[in-house]
């Protein structure tokens, strides 16, 4: 299997990367101009019809015209405040780049500097060059993609953005290959400190091999930092292959229970939940197909580190993280106020002393020192993800 990409000028997002995906998967030719471009017939309001009888080209380039044409809001990022470090960053990338971005929002992780991040389906590179930005001259950001026309515009770019981050050698590159092949595609093995993905791991019809693939081309003590779609239950065949629900990123989500087995038998740590939030359905003949399935988009946490860690620990932020220096909201269980004691699991504890976060916390057994302050109770993996299954209830 592999999927691709199309170049938009910032039209529904996921939806066209849907469409490449879905093309690439049938063999079509794929449109690279503007979407203005591929939205040459005009067509009369076309019915949802029972199994997905709209093809996926005439929905994206026919039925779709505006947002207001979606059918959920799963393909819509919700308004987020941007730290002003990210916003200043973003200000610096080619006008050329940004133009040709496509993308559900920013997923930009903590404690950036010297790492070395990949960035699976990075497009037009502008999150690779504002990444490239807070990682410093000592750290790099790789852009792998499918698309070599996206990959272009990214490449063409490069000397520009050294000049003007003021870098005297070039820390970022762009690779062309598919997010299930990455070792592949010539990433070595244990490489990377940090891999960020936005929307990407829903498209994949293979997902353990793409966590299996970061999994290997992470460094011991790495980091996979993801957005996706989830959803309540594992869909039926009717859902992943009707072309609507996959053109709203609803066909391809993943049983959010699904993704807490793959992740441990690829190796991961169970996975840690920093954000939730419910996706709506606003098409009565698409909830009829749905049923009582429920979706949910959500941020997740997988760090490549020891299992079996059940010893509690007492740890201190120091409050050195750039943007959240006063406050870190790690998960959504765990909010570390600078040089304030907080007790957590063994699991965390294992974290935060094996991954690049060990030299921003002081870790000691309970009771140590200095008394705890706000301590937090052990939270089981079962109790972590309750705050997804509360979404679908």
């Amino acid at each position: 299997m592999i999927y691709c990409k199309i170049i938009i000028y910032n039209y529904f997002p996921c939806v066209y990367i849907i469409l490449a995906f879905l093309n690439c998967r049938a063999g079509a030719k794929r449109c690279h101009g503007p979407a203005a471009d591929c939205h040459r017939e005009d067509v009369a309001d076309s019915p949802l019809k029972e199994g997905g009888a709209v093809e996926p080209e005439d929905y994206y380039s026919k039925v779709l015209k505006r947002s207001s044409d979606l059918k959920t809001n799963a393909c819509v990022t919700p308004a987020q405040p941007i730290p002003a470090f990210i916003r200043q960053a973003l200000k610096k990338v080619h006008p050329d780049v940004s133009d040709r971005y496509y993308g559900c929002g920013l997923v930009v992780p903590e404690c950036l500097e010297g790492c070395r991040i990949l960035d699976l389906g990075s497009g037009s590179g502008r999150d690779c060059y504002m990444l490239s930005q807070l990682v410093g001259e000592k750290g790099h950001v790789t852009g792998i993609d499918m698309t070599e026309d996206q990959l272009e515009v990214a490449r063409k770019h490069v000397d520009y953005h050294m000049k003007e981050f003021g870098f005297k050698k070039p820390n970022v590159n762009f690779v062309q290959g598919l997010i299930e092949g990455l070792t592949e595609a010539g990433l070595e093995k244990n490489s990377f400190d940090i891999i960020i993905s936005n929307c990407v791991v829903n498209l994949s019809p293979d997902k353990k091999r793409v966590l299996a693939e970061a999994y290997s081309v992470l460094k011991d003590g790495g980091e996979l930092y993801f957005s996706d779609v989830y959803s309540s239950g594992r869909l039926t065949e009717e859902i992943k292959n009707h072309k609507v629900l996959w053109g709203e990123c609803l066909g391809g989500a993943l049983w959010w229970k699904d993704l807490l087995q793959l992740a441990d038998e690829v190796g991961f740590s169970p996975p840690r939940l920093v954000t939730s939030k419910i996706i709506t359905i606003e098409n009565k003949e698409l909830q009829a197909v749905l049923g009582d399935f429920k979706f949910v988009s959500a941020t997740y946490r997988l760090f490549k580190v020891p299992k079996g860690n059940t010893k509690t620990c007492q740890v201190i932020y120091n409050g050195n993280i750039t943007g959240v220096e006063e406050s870190f909201l790690f998960d959504c269980h765990y909010t570390f106020k600078a040089n304030k004691a907080v007790e957590v699991d063994g699991e965390l504890a294992t974290i935060l002393t094996s991954t690049r976060f060990k030299e921003d916390f002081t870790c000691q057994p309970p009771g140590g020192p200095s008394a705890p302050c706000g301590v937090k109770p052990q939270v089981s993996v079962t109790t972590k993800f309750q705050d997804v299954e509360m979404s679908f209830v």
